[in-house]
């Protein structure tokens, strides 16, 4: 072999080396916490939390899109009351860390595994719950190579782990469902620590559901079709959601939960998100916008058009 063709070898060879290092750092989540993290006191209410994907850490920025803290490394986050939840893709295929950091602390107070790969994260309006939501691969229902989720939620009163809602009990069209073909994603909390709405996919029938799940009870009641990754507003009077319209494609979409109106918002693009409240009347979610992902908020009301906030994804509001 020439000296030219063993140079270009030993090049590839040292690119797929550091495109490999590249990925198992990325899922490891690799950027730590730098000075900047001590900033994140997550005590100023009413600004946002969200991922920086240029950074690969958490971000808090003022409605105006000033940016006033940064914390930990994560792939999606979450918070609520001095809560926060961080899901950290760890190396090696499917396989996350969810990590709760309570109080201001620095250091989580709380680490759990989960089968899969990051997907959504959710804190209950106390700071008392947290969920996540995992995609994940190999169910017996799905299609070879299909991912499918599996969502959790951990009480940190008490350290009780609830287990993925598949063990829990849903009930559809008023009866026990009895399937085994069924799964769940998108958790988002009522104010009274027992109450929430998650998302059923029933695979047999190509069907998804909002679902009211009762922590005491261990059931899940199929309320309405056609709702994905839902949102309480913080009167619990409302859902904002993403209301599948194609294939691979959604539109935001606010359901009232008594009278079960449903009104599409101003943003006509596609919204693979969970929607945050910013408040009763403002809606923030993740887009991403030539090949950027990015912060936008939109009345709920279904009036108005999207403006941008920030530049990342996974938005909460920080509450006191």
């Amino acid at each position: 072999m020439t000296r030219p063709r063993i140079l270009i070898g030993c090049l590839l060879i040292a690119a797929l080396l550091a495109s490999a290092a590249g990925y198992v750092l990325w899922r490891r989540g690799a950027v730590a916490y730098g000075q900047d993290a001590h900033s994140l006191r997550l005590q100023r209410a009413s600004t946002i939390l969200y991922v920086d994907r240029d950074k690969g850490r958490v971000q808090q920025a003022t409605r105006t899109g000033r940016v006033i803290g940064a914390g930990p490394a994560c792939q999606r986050a979450a918070v609520a009351k001095k809560t926060l939840i961080c899901l950290r893709a760890l190396a090696g295929p499917m396989s996350t860390q969810v990590r709760v950091h309570t109080g201001g602390k620095r250091e989580p107070t709380v680490k759990l595994n989960a089968w899969g790969d990051p997907s959504r994260a959710r804190v209950s309006p106390s700071g008392n719950l947290v969920a996540w939501t995992v995609f994940r691969s190999g169910d017996s229902y799905a299609s070879p190579g299909q991912f499918s989720t599996t969502a959790g939620i951990y009480d940190l009163r008490n350290g009780t782990h609830h287990g993925s809602l598949e063990d829990f009990k849903p009930i559809l069209d008023g009866k026990p469902y009895k399937g085994d073909d069924v799964n769940y994603w998108g958790v988002t909390f009522a104010d009274d620590d027992r109450t929430f709405y998650a998302t059923m996919g029933v695979h047999s029938g190509k069907s998804t559901w909002l679902v009211r799940g009762d922590l005491a009870e261990r059931t899940l009641t199929a309320l309405y079709r056609n709702v994905e990754c839902p949102s309480l507003s913080p009167d619990g009077t409302r859902v904002a959601y993403k209301h599948r319209v194609g294939k691979g494609r959604w539109r935001l979409h606010v359901l009232d939960l008594d009278t079960g109106t449903r009104t599409p918002l101003a943003e006509k693009a596609n919204v693979d998100d969970q929607p945050a409240w910013l408040d009763n009347g403002t809606v923030a979610y993740g887009k991403s916008s030539d090949g950027t992902p990015s912060v936008y908020a939109l009345p709920a009301d279904g009036s108005g058009s999207p403006h941008r906030l920030v530049k990342g994804y996974s938005p909460t509001l920080v509450t006191g």
